[in-house]
């Protein structure tokens, strides 16, 4: 009996858990096209993030924004290093805590934390609508960020946007994002999705996608690129908030129900199995 994508290849943009991904997909019989959209890099000079953790440690803010899982986990290995990061579970155990996504609700209750609530869309501006419901005006608030924004990422900045609101808010530099150094790798991927020569490409981060396209226009393919992802290539994202840069630009989407890597694999299967 042959697997259900047997025959289908997927390209994987991913950096972190790539390989989980590639390999639930392959399992089902899929073959892999990889190339990292995006790069993780800590902060170089973490000196800011020293001094916004010690004056959160010394004086709690009232509420705790967390953006991503990724970052909350990066703040608390940083504040082991220093020697900080007791101290730091302690100072937000006396805030109110709110989780971005799923991933960023894990890290705070895998560090011993409750969060008080989650969006369920995982959006920057629905965060900002709930507080905003309630009244920050004067209300002093720490904002964990995450990466950068680019062009192609109609995303909220969440510190801004609660800033507007009145908020007293502290900015959380945690990492960013980067475009790979060697853009070769991605530039296979375009040229693959727009040859047809993949029947789906995956995407787990907004930032993957806004680097695919900068890709894509940077080597004057753009068009194209979009052209076949509106058409035989199936762009699928992990959730909505993974999708905005695509939506913005009018190409069709897909996801799961449930952001998460084991729904979207069984979201690639149902989409490209053959019938």
């Amino acid at each position: 009996m042959s697997e259900p994508l047997e025959g289908k290849i997927v390209a994987v943009t991913a950096e972190r858990r790539a390989d989980e991904l590639a390999t639930m997909l392959e399992r089902r019989g899929a073959n892999i096209v990889h190339a990292a959209a995006i790069h993780v890099l800590p902060l170089i000079d973490d000196s800011e993030l020293k001094s916004t953790t010690e004056g959160i440690i010394g004086r709690p803010p009232q509420i705790v924004v967390i953006s991503t899982g990724i970052g909350f986990r990066g703040w608390l290995d940083a504040a082991a290093g220093w020697g900080l990061r007791e101290g730091l579970v302690a100072a937000l155990e006396h805030s109110r805590i709110i989780a971005r996504g799923p991933k960023a609700r894990g890290a705070i209750r895998g560090a011993g934390l409750r969060d008080e609530w989650s969006p369920v869309t995982e959006a920057s501006q629905e965060v900002s609508d709930h507080l905003a419901a309630e009244g920050i005006a004067g209300v002093d608030i720490a904002v964990q960020l995450h990466g950068v924004i680019t062009e192609w990422e109609p995303t909220l900045h969440l510190g801004d946007a609660l800033a507007e609101l009145g908020a007293h808010v502290r900015p959380v530099p945690v990492y960013r994002w980067i475009r790979p150094l060697d853009q070769a790798p991605l530039i296979d991927v375009v040229e693959k999705i727009i040859d047809h020569r993949v029947d789906a490409v995956t995407f787990t981060s907004a930032p993957a996608v806004a680097s695919l396209l900068s890709t894509a226009k940077d080597n004057g393919l753009l068009d194209a690129f979009l052209a076949a992802l509106a058409g035989p290539v199936a762009a699928i994202c992990v959730g909505p908030v993974t999708s905005a840069p695509l939506d913005a630009l009018g190409v069709p989407t897909s996801m799961p129900s449930r952001a998460r890597l084991g729904a979207l694999a069984k979201f690639v299967t149902e989409q490209l199995a053959s019938p």
